[in-house]
Order: C-alpha cells, then structure tokens, then sequence
C-alpha cells in the first residue's frame, strides 16, 4: 500500500505515521463505523473526485442507519476531501472517509464514546490486478451467505458487516479463484465481496435489486445510467444462481474495480472467456465519464 503525506482526522491534518486510534476504540473492538471508498481521477482539466457529493451523502445516511451522530455535514466533507487532496498533492487517489466510535465504554452500547471522523487520501491502481480489466477475474460463489436485511443494513457501509466480505474473498482466495459471488439467505445472487454484479444475456443487462441485499453501488448507478443513455437495456431483476452459468457476459462493477470483466464463474466459462462487447462499452463510457470526456455527464466530477 501506498502512502500519502498527511490524513485528516477531526479537522486537522497529522503525518501520515501519526494517524493511530486508541487500542480500546468501540470500532476496533466491535466494528461500530462507517465509511465510503471514493476514487479522484487525473483529467485533462486538473484532478476530480468522482460523484463526490453521492458518496458523502451515503456516508451520512450510514452513520444515520447505525446512529452514530454525524459531527461533521455532508458540505464539510465534502470541502474536507478537496482540501486532503490539495494538501497531499496527489493528482489521482482513492480516498476512504470514516466515522466510528473511539473510546468511551467497553460494554457493548457506545452512546457515551467519542465520535471519531478521519478520511485518508492515497494512489491505489487496479483492485483485482492490472490485467483484469481486459482479460476479466475468475469467480466462485461463495458458501458464506450476503448479510440479510434481517441481521445487518446491507444497504449501509458499515464496517463490522465486511467481516461478512472477508470470509468470502478469502474463501475465493484459498480456492484458487480471484473473486467471490455471494448469494442471500433465499439462494438469489446478491453480489460480489464487495462489488455489484451484472449478467448481460441476449444483449440485456441485468442486475440484482436493492432488495436482494445488495449495496446500492454509486458505479453501479453510473453505469446504469451510462449504459441506459447509450440504448442499452438494462433490468434490475432477482437472479437465481444458474443465470450465472447461462450469461453471454458478465462484470462487476465498484469505486475500487471500477468496471471488470469475469471470465468464469464455478469453472464455467463466461461467453467466449474474452471480454465482452458490452462489459467493453461499460468500460468505455465509464472511463470516458470520470475524464470529463462526456459533456452530459460532468455534474459527477468535483474539480479539486
């Protein structure tokens, strides 16, 4: 990993080395955060931060969901992150804010903690490689079961819940295969480790509800989008497992993968096993929208 010269952390910017919390944070005992991944790109007109104001407000609806007050407004991260950026001087990052509980109680109920907020700034590349994005990652579908509406709020980022994640990848891991497809506790797909899925078959996209446990992805909302403006047709709709063997193709999308193709799924094949025309054209429109290259859709970017 990759470092950065500074991370803000209630207000104020520390070195890099200096941004530590204590052992007995409620967060690191039970996972009692939130957080987002949010990606800033180098563009021909200065550095962007992609859908800056989406992500911040999806971290103020999961420290909402979670009741961790939120100290600071969806305005002051915002405003927050731009000047992490300008401090660092980085021209592209993936920057990850977080609020959690810091010290206080032990016991289980941290109403009396501290709330804490620090966000980080730093270049990452590829998540799942360098080539995935044109030769595609293997997949398997995990024996570990997406957290339901019923035991956690899958629809919020919230830390404690990626254990749930992290079982999954690491399951895939051992397995020999590069990613995780996970399946809810009714046996429909959900999504990946910690992206969405989509399946294209006889041209059309399809991708799971909200409904099946999913993460409502801010890249998954955009390549609908972008897809949708492009005449492509796509379908939110639950999907059963066997219509990941059926797909003529299939991707994921997610801040850290951004759009990356699968080519096989169980040890099936995935189409042709190569990229396809449309995971390519998602990839494409995606690319071009966090340059600034498509006029239509440059209220995503937030110039630093």
């Amino acid at each position: 990993m990759e470092t950065a010269s500074h991370i803000w952390s209630d207000g104020e910017f520390v070195p890099w080395d200096d941004a530590n919390v204590h052992f007995l944070s409620h967060a690191m005992q039970y996972g009692t955060g939130v957080f987002e991944g949010i990606r800033a790109y180098n563009t021909p007109e200065g550095t962007a931060v992609f859908r800056l104001r989406d992500h911040m407000i999806r971290l103020e609806a999961s420290a909402r969901a979670y009741n961790i007050p939120m100290r600071w407004s969806v305005e002051q991260w915002e405003a927050a992150c731009l000047e992490l950026l300008r401090h660092t001087g980085l021209e592209s990052a993936y920057i990850r804010p977080q609020i959690f509980y810091g010290v206080g109680s032990i016991g289980i109920n941290p109403a009396n903690n501290e709330v804490r907020a620090m966000m980080a700034a730093f270049p990452w590349g590829a998540y799942l490689g360098d080539d995935a994005a044109e030769k595609g990652v293997s997949t398997m579908v995990s024996s570990w079961r997406r957290i339901s509406h019923t035991s956690l709020i899958p629809t919020a980022k919230g830390s404690g819940g990626y254990l749930n994640s992290v079982l999954a990848k690491q399951e895939a891991l051992a397995a020999g295969q590069d990613e995780a497809i996970m399946l809810n506790d009714s046996g429909s797909v959900s999504e990946g480790s910690g992206m969405n899925l989509f399946v294209v078959s006889q041209g059309i996209v399809y991708t799971p509800p909200v409904s099946s446990g999913i993460l409502e992805g801010i890249t998954r909302n955009s390549v609908i989008d972008l897809l949708h403006g492009d005449g492509v047709e796509v379908r939110e709709v639950d999907l059963v497992r066997g219509a990941l063997y059926a797909g003529d193709e299939m991707f994921l999308t997610g801040t850290a993968a951004e759009v990356t193709p699968i080519r096989s799924v169980d040890g099936r094949q995935v189409g042709d096993g190569s990229r396809g025309a449309v995971t390519k054209k998602a990839q494409e429109l995606f690319s071009a929208a966090v340059a600034g290259k498509l006029d239509e859709y440059r209220h995503w970017l937030e110039f630093v």
